[in-house]
């Protein structure tokens, strides 16, 4: 596994939207390539349905990503939150990392 994407670049992903960078482009479609895979949190899922419901991004976008996680040969793995993951939070800054689910997500590639 070569990266976990946050949850906007995951959304962005999902909807080949522009915003997703052209290095992060770049780098799933090496990915896809090589026949790797990325991970999204177990925490995304739930932002991903959060933000869906406060209806600040598309609906479907959890079924979407469902649906893409469940593809044979996927690209995406979900990384699940464990206590190794709590426990190396606290090798990022909260100063430097303010939001929770980024602190999360920051910290998975830690361990």
């Amino acid at each position: 596994m070569l990266a976990i994407l946050d949850t906007h670049a995951l959304i962005w992903y999902l909807y080949d939207d522009p915003r997703l960078s052209k290095n992060a482009r770049d780098m799933l479609e090496k990915t896809a390539s090589s026949n790797d895979h990325v991970a999204c949190s177990a925490l995304t899922l739930v932002e991903v349905l959060y933000l869906q419901e406060k209806e600040r991004i598309p609906a479907g976008t959890f079924d979407r990503l469902l649906e893409a996680l469940e593809t044979k040969n996927s690209l995406l793995v979900v990384a699940p939150v464990t206590v190794a993951v709590v426990i190396a939070m606290r090798n990022i800054p909260r100063t430097e990392v303010p939001d929770l689910p980024d602190r999360v997500i920051a910290a998975q590639p830690c361990i």
